[in-house]
């Protein structure tokens, strides 16, 4: 996914203040100077490739090895999508890249199998660039700096020394003696087929055409070819091909095929084969622990191990015997581990249980991304029964804004790209856009019956839960044309959540008592659950781990834990009269759960699973909402009272009661922490 847009007319200015240029090019110089002085024998890797060496490149029989994985030092802050390049047998420098807040930095840092640490700056801050070693010096191909591609090729604390064909972010590079190849890439309008060899003090040139455009593709350099293997096709597919470019011949081949869709991974070399390192499939948060080796001599693709924890956009640099992967995003975020892969003489590895994953790790206080960061802080309270929405700040605890709408509005819900917000008005079966921007209303858009809506989370739909006609719709996330309408088997569906991985959802169908499974990709109901005791089902909410999915029943006033890999009951919380919202903790520790009948609050610790406080609400009817941006403050609507409460996280303290229009639902609060929108009233994840 590339995060840059099409490059401006105006160039970007490349120059930084001398003194970190110089301090830079020493350090660089340094590194590679005592490298120099050690066995000149020795091959390197740069970014994942084999590193340049004097004379023909010598072929030697490929050894493919089992690798395992082990954790063994952290950087010092999250970083995914950087370029790297090895120094030396034991360190390897790491260049640009993004931050846990999405932002391309110009952070350098030279890190190993024990430590990390910072070593000066980019002349500007870049991701998803390629970089390379040659002879003494470390060069940056392309990238993206968060407003446009670029096609400077930098000599890293030297300054731009070339340019690429077109700007251009997503590829990336593998060195066979003093040249670099830069491979596939994305221009800000197009996917690029191109192979394209460059040299010091030469003009860079395209030398081979893919059979595909690609970017974020697998690449390194073993036994003198240019392996290229998956990465993210036009069709938005990821692709299986494992190619061969050979620099002696011009030819590019296809060798085999990788045992499953794969993009966004890492590739290195290692004693002669090529490994291709996690990386994940078409969907976003789909990352994969696979280890792939590629036998450059035989053509043979194979299993060789598995990553400890699934992992896409890592660096990979081969540093001796080992290879090391640096940062990267698993399913719970922007990683700031280090892991060596080393050859393991077990037949089979022992298998390690692997860390929890946090599904909102990427929602934590103030962890905003670019999209929301010039919203204002508001909260958007659609009042069912006046047919008007409230616009809050949150600051003052004020209504600071009013508008109409068409009837019945239900909830105010973020698109996916968390740039505009949706007060959904089922009765008036259309929606209304808000620019988070102004807080101001757009014209209305058509559409049957929208009580709730949610987001696919790979972006390609939106789905309008039409209630009352008992359907699901699956609708162009920008334009809400009708793709497919799918009638489901229960009536009143109304709230849903999706599984860790994105197939399918889980959605609550209120007045049959049932609960449906629904395949995401295939757009078909898999299964149905039907409640004990002629249940009302309402909110739905997946646990950090991604292991139960917890439902809100306002008619066995407590909420059913579901076991999401099976979807059978395996547990019971009572909570209070009524039960409707959830709603996790910024830290992903605590669930609330909205009492609406009973006028409390119960707090749910997700580990222990189990009720440890409950707050009241002398009087209240508090119904949805969501927990502000800094995770300090609960906003929810007063359904039966036209009011709004502000609720400490804290101290369970009420802070706030500030009087709404009539029947206030879905509250909305605006901006929230997370990559994307689920939908209804701000699932981020």
């Amino acid at each position: 996914m590339s995060r840059a847009t099409p490059p401006s007319r105006d160039r970007r200015r490349t120059l930084k203040p001398a003194v970190a240029a110089l301090a830079l090019a020493a350090l660089v110089a340094g590194s590679l100077a005592w490298h120099a002085h050690g066995d000149q024998r020795r091959r390197s890797v740069v970014a994942g490739a084999a590193a340049p060496q004097a004379g023909p490149v010598t072929q030697r029989r490929s050894r493919l090895l089992n690798l395992r994985s082990r954790l063994v030092a952290k950087l010092g802050a999250p970083i995914q999508d950087a370029a790297s390049v090895a120094l030396d047998r034991t360190h390897a420098m790491l260049l640009g890249g993004l931050t846990a807040a999405d932002t391309s930095t110009d952070a350098v840092r030279v890190v190993s199998a024990r430590a990390s640490r910072p070593a000066g700056q980019l002349p500007a801050p870049v991701h998803d660039s390629a970089a390379a070693r040659i002879g003494q010096s470390v060069y940056l191909f392309g990238g993206g700096d968060g407003m446009r591609q670029l096609d400077d090729i930098v000599r890293v604390g030297g300054g731009v020394v070339g340019h690429l064909p077109a700007p251009s972010s997503d590829q990336a590079a593998a060195t066979i003696g003093d040249t670099a190849y830069v491979v596939g890439g994305y221009t800000g309008t197009r996917w690029l087929d191109t192979i394209i060899a460059w040299k010091p003090g030469r003009g860079a040139r395209v030398v081979a055409h893919l059979p595909a455009p690609v970017r974020y593709a697998a690449v390194t350099a073993a036994a003198g070819k240019i392996l290229v293997a998956g990465g993210s096709l036009p069709s938005g597919a990821a692709s299986t091909q494992v190619l061969e470019f050979s620099p002696a011949d011009g030819a590019v081949r296809r060798i085999g095929r990788l045992p499953a869709p794969t993009t966004h991974a890492a590739a290195a070399e290692l004693r002669g084969a090529a490994y291709v390192i996690g990386g994940r499939g078409a969907g976003l948060d789909t990352p994969t622990s696979r280890i792939v080796s590629i036998d450059p001599r035989t053509s043979r693709v194979r299993p060789a191990g598995r990553l400890e924890q699934p992992v896409s956009d890592e660096s990979a640099t081969s540093l001796g015997s080992i290879i090391l992967l640096a940062g990267g995003r698993s399913s719970s975020g922007t990683r700031a581990s280090i892991v060596a892969l080393s050859p393991s003489r077990m037949a089979r590895q022992r298998k390690r249980r692997s860390p929890r994953m946090n599904l909102y790790a990427a929602d934590g206080p103030n962890m905003l991304r670019r999209a929301t960061r010039r919203a204002l802080p508001r909260v958007y309270v659609p009042n069912s029964d006046s047919n008007t929405v409230d616009v809050i700040d949150p600051r003052r605890f004020k209504i600071v804004g009013h508008f109409a709408v068409d009837a019945l509005p239900q909830h105010v819900t973020p698109s996916w790209d968390l740039k505009t917000l949706y007060v959904l008005n089922d009765e008036g079966n259309s929606i209304t856009p808000i620019d988070p921007r102004t807080a101001k209303p757009g014209r209305p858009i058509p559409v049957d019956d929208p009580y709730n809506m949610y987001f696919t989370p790979d972006g390609r739909f939106a789905i309008v839960v039409a209630e009352r006609m008992n359907r699901l719709d699956f609708r162009d996330p920008r334009t809400f044309r009708l793709r497919h309408s799918l009638a489901v088997p229960c009536r009143g569906v109304d709230h849903m959540d999706f599984s860790a991985r994105g197939n399918y959802l889980l959605a609550s169908c209120e007045f049959s008592g049932q609960m449906i499974k629904v395949d995401v990709r295939r757009q078909r109901v898999l299964d149905t659950l039907t409640l004990p005791g002629g249940g009302m089902p309402q909110d739905v909410k997946l646990s950090p781990d991604g292991r139960v999915f917890y439902v809100a029943d306002m008619h066995a006033n407590g909420l059913w834990e579901i076991d999401a890999r099976r979807l059978r009951i395996t547990g019971f919380l009572r909570t209070g009269l009524g039960v409707h919202g959830l709603y996790p903790s910024r830290d992903g520790k605590l669930l609330y759960a909205t009492n609406r009948s009973a006028g409390t609050i119960s707090v749910i610790s997700f580990r222990r699973r189990r009720v440890v406080a409950t707050w009241r609400i002398p009087g209240g009817s508090p119904d949805m909402g969501n927990v502000s941006a800094d995770g300090k403050v609960l906003w929810l609507s007063g359904r039966y009272d036209a009011e709004v409460y502000a609720i400490s996280t804290r101290t369970g303290r009420l802070l706030a009661r500030i009087p709404v229009g009539r029947g206030p639902h879905g509250l909305c609060v605006w901006p929230l922490p997370g990559r994307h929108s689920l939908g209804h009233t701000g699932i981020l994840r």
